[in-house]
C-alpha cells in the first residue's frame, strides 16, 4: 500500500483491519496491535475515512469508537474512482476547447480525454463482470461466511 502512495501508518491500519476477523477494531486495539500511539491511529483513520475506505461507528453501549472497513472495499473504491474520472474528463474537454482541437496541445489533451472515456467504459464493464463473478464464488455458501454486499 505504501508503494502505491498510501501513508505508511494508514497502510498499516488498513492492513490490520483487513486481517481482522470482522474487519473492525477499536483505536486501543489498533494502537496495541501496531505499537503506535493513539494520535497516529487517529491520523491514519482520518485519512482512510477521507478516502472512503474506513468508517467510524460506536460500540453498542460504549463511548468507544470502532473503525470498520467498508463492505467490498475495492469495488466501492473503484466505483468512486469512476466519478473522479468523470470530473477529469469534463475538465480535460474544456481544455481541448480552450487550446483548440487543431493545435498540438489540444490534440494531446483530446487523446487524454479519449483515454479516460475508454478507461471509464472498461472500468464499468469490469465492475459488472466482477459482480457476476463474485456471485459464482459464493453460490451455496452459508450467508454468515459470505462478506456482505455493498
Amino acid at each position: 500500500m505504501t508503494e502505491a502512495g498510501m501513508q505508511r501508518t494508514a497502510s498499516r491500519v488498513f492492513a490490520a483491519l483487513l486481517a481482522s476477523d470482522d474487519a473492525s477494531l477499536t483505536s486501543a486495539e489498533l494502537s496495541a496491535q501496531l505499537s503506535i500511539s493513539p494520535a497516529a491511529v487517529s491520523g491514519a483513520v482520518r485519512y482512510l475515512t477521507q478516502v472512503s475506505m474506513v468508517s467510524r461507528e460506536r460500540d453498542p453501549g460504549s463511548r468507544r469508537d470502532r473503525y470498520r472497513l467498508h463492505n467490498q472495499i475495492w469495488y466501492a473504491s473503484l466505483t468512486q474512482r469512476d466519478s473522479v474520472l468523470t470530473r477529469w474528463e469534463q475538465a480535460l474537454r474544456e481544455g481541448v476547447e480552450s487550446l483548440g482541437r487543431d493545435t498540438p496541445a489540444g490534440a494531446r489533451v483530446a487523446e487524454t480525454v479519449a483515454f479516460f472515456e475508454f478507461l471509464q467504459k472498461e472500468l464499468l464493464s469490469m465492475l459488472d463482470r466482477w459482480k457476476e463473478h463474485r456471485e459464482t464464488l459464493y453460490q451455496g455458501e452459508v450467508s454468515e461466511r459470505r462478506p456482505e454486499d455493498a
